[in-house]
């Protein structure tokens, strides 16, 4: 078996399926082409982890496809040292990307054994100082707020108002909102107490499950 060059597969996803699909911030750029995406995703699916398609974790679960990170990192608007929650710790690669921006991150997660690999995984990347929490994250996590930033990796049919509570004066909220299989990815900004939406592209997630998502089947 040929051993696979994983800085090499990297520096092809960027140039291909971000810089080729018009992602343009440096600091993002950067940070995919450090962190081992091949880490994150299941085991025996390594070889296919540069590819530009999402990959199955287990649990119902998926790591999407990279360009959707750098999408929605991109539209963040990162400048180093933001306070981010993620809603979906799902395989940990987006934490890491967050992580490698400087970001101080929180992550919740609803599925334990998710959360737990999640976490291995992260710190086995050498991304130890990261804050996890095992739960309904359409709640959010009301004792650390407000955040900077709020990025939600699942769909749901409208915006949380808990979530958008939790955000801090001139701070924005990312989430894929529309049906079960289809929806599109939508900023809320706080500026001024008044919240403005803008839609950025069409997304496809696995459901957002929660008290203010989708009801668990």
């Amino acid at each position: 078996m040929i051993a696979i060059n994983y800085v090499h597969e990297r520096e092809r996803m960027v140039r291909e399926q971000l810089e080729g699909k018009g992602i343009r911030s440096v600091p993002v750029l950067q940070a995919f082409r450090k962190v081992p995406r091949h880490l994150f995703v299941a085991p025996g699916t390594e070889e296919f982890a540069y590819e530009d398609r999402p990959l199955g974790i287990g649990e119902g679960q998926t790591i999407s496809q990279p360009y959707m990170v750098a999408t929605m990192t991109e539209a963040l608007e990162l400048s180093g040292g933001e306070k981010v929650l993620e809603i979906g710790t799902g395989s940990g690669y987006q934490a890491a990307i967050l992580a490698e921006l400087g970001c101080s991150v929180y992550t919740i997660e609803r599925i334990e054994s998710l959360s737990m690999e999640a976490r291995r995984k992260l710190e086995q990347a050498g991304y130890p100082n990261l804050h996890f929490r095992v739960g309904d994250g359409t709640l959010g996590w009301p004792e650390e707020a407000p955040f900077d930033r709020i990025v939600v990796t699942a769909g749901a049919p409208d915006a949380p108002v808990e979530l958008l509570r939790q955000l801090r004066e001139g701070g924005c909220l990312l989430i894929p909102i529309g049906g079960e299989r289809r929806q599109d990815l939508v900023r809320f900004r706080r500026e001024e107490g008044r919240v403005t939406r803008q839609t950025i592209c069409a997304c496809s997630f696995v459901k957002l499950v929660g008290t203010e998502g989708w009801p668990e089947e």
